[in-house]
């Protein structure tokens, strides 16, 4: 049996290895950022402070930033809170979220959205009563359901309209949505919302499963219309997504990021898991493993908050470390440059947004009194917070890195055409002894 000893031999840390226990009272914080550093030393407080270290460093080494955000941020008012003002600050290059997130995010520039507003009701109160009285629960939050209908009649005016007649990539659709949205805002006083916020940025919003919401549901009804009444001029409907483009797209901006960016490094920031998640990391490996690309890196920074459990196997849950092994953060660094914490984002968030902030708001007031380049000299980290806050404007630019991209392609063309081939086995029922993509079928064994 080991002696205490030998259990002290094997558990000593090499000398000076490790971050020093540093217990700050809170009453010394002179600034939140500096709570996060020095008053939150163990546990779960220790996650939350190396959430905050990461974030910073990211944020200060000038990386642009992908944003992958899961659950009802909209409906819930908390693009309003920290969301739009995170997106704001020019930092994030793209938003990975979902159909119902921006199916949502018009609910409030409605004409009768002063008539029906977003009130609390209890997580655990009486729904059959709820439903009766026609409020629509969604946690903590209630809205009468005639805001739901007339979200749908918005969305399909606004799909009938001529512009919309045409196939697009769902980061131009969005974009378009985006546009109208901040229209209507105006047209009724309300607060910028997200999609406008972002089409106002230039900043492409991706949705991975965009059959999976309100949006895309009406759509469907007016397709429906079209294939009930072919005949029909007034049924007349020809918006479509193109989920191949779209798709493309994502990888564009990607390479981009680590090509050609300032930085040639990229981070991201996933709040929730799911589809979003999964759409955001996914151009790494579509990149090196689908097309065969060279020398394509993951994510340099990847900082997650999630209440998945890890043991439960799906992506959401999938830590940075995991993937590594998928090539989709980079392997050298992600010691020190990943973190995933296991929380409700929507309790943390908030404070780290602001803790953001309030930092580059102080740099803002130091260059003012010692000039940025002295500033840049003396802080470095302000460099990168203090960037422009107009942005990647990466759609803006969407064609030029489109066709960049589809340049790589075109140079590979020959080896890509060559790893296309499989020898696929025959259908039992198949008539012809050759496959389609031009390989033998694999033969049935023998009889003995």
């Amino acid at each position: 049996m080991p002696t205490r000893k030998d259990h002290r031999a094997a558990c000593r840390m090499a000398p000076g290895a490790g971050r020093e226990l540093v217990t700050t009272p809170v009453t010394e914080a002179e600034s939140l950022d500096q709570l996060f550093e020095q008053s939150l030393p163990s546990f779960g407080g220790a996650y939350l402070r190396r959430v905050w270290t990461l974030l910073d460093e990211c944020v200060g080494k000038g990386l642009p930033m992908t944003c992958s955000i899961a659950g009802p941020v909209t409906v819930s008012g908390q693009h309003y809170a920290w969301l739009n003002p995170l997106l704001d600050t020019g930092w994030f290059m793209l938003l990975s979220t979902t159909d119902a997130v921006c199916y949502h995010d018009g609910h409030r520039a409605l004409d009768g959205a002063r008539e029906h507003p977003f009130r609390e009701v209890p997580i655990f109160g009486d729904d059959g009563a709820l439903r009766d009285e026609k409020t629509i629960r969604v946690t903590d939050i209630g809205f009468d359901e005639d805001v739901l209908l007339d979200q749908d009649r918005y969305i399909r005016a606004l799909l009938k309209l001529p512009e919309f007649q045409r196939k697009m990539t769902g980061p131009e659709f969005r974009n378009m949505l985006g546009v109208r949205y901040a229209a209507q805002e105006r047209h009724n006083g309300v607060p910028e919302g997200l999609l406008a916020l972002c089409a106002r940025k230039a900043i492409p919003i991706f949705v991975g499963a965009p059959g999976d919401g309100s949006v895309f549901l009406n759509s469907m009804a007016l397709w429906a219309l079209r294939e009930a009444n072919p005949k029909a001029k007034a049924d007349a409907y020809a918006f479509e997504l193109d989920i191949h483009a779209e798709v493309f797209e994502s990888c564009a901006y990607h390479r981009w990021g680590i090509r050609e960016s300032a930085a040639k490094a990229l981070g991201t920031l996933i709040l929730g898991g799911g589809v979003p998640k999964n759409f955001n990391l996914q151009p790494e490996p579509a990149l090196s493993q689908v097309f065969g690309f060279e020398n394509v890196a993951g994510y340099l920074y990847d900082i997650q908050i999630t209440t998945a459990p890890i043991t439960d196997g799906s992506l959401s849950s999938c830590p940075p470390a995991e993937a590594v092994t998928w090539g989709k953060v980079d392997r050298d660094v992600y010691k020190k440059t990943t973190e995933s914490m296991q929380c409700d984002y929507s309790i943390v968030m908030p404070f780290l947004v602001k803790a953001l902030l309030d930092k580059r708001a102080r740099f803002e007031r130091w260059a003012e009194r010692m000039g940025r380049e002295a500033l840049f000299a003396k802080h470095p980290a302000a460099r990168g917070y203090l960037r422009d806050r107009e942005g990647y404007r990466l759609f803006a630019r969407r064609d030029e890195f489109v066709a960049t991209l589809l340049g790589d392609v075109r140079e590979q063309s020959a080896r890509m055409r060559s790893e296309s081939n499989y020898p696929l086995a025959a259908p039992a029922n198949a008539k012809s002894a050759v496959s389609r993509n031009g390989a033998k079928p694999a033969r049935k064994p023998a009889k003995r």
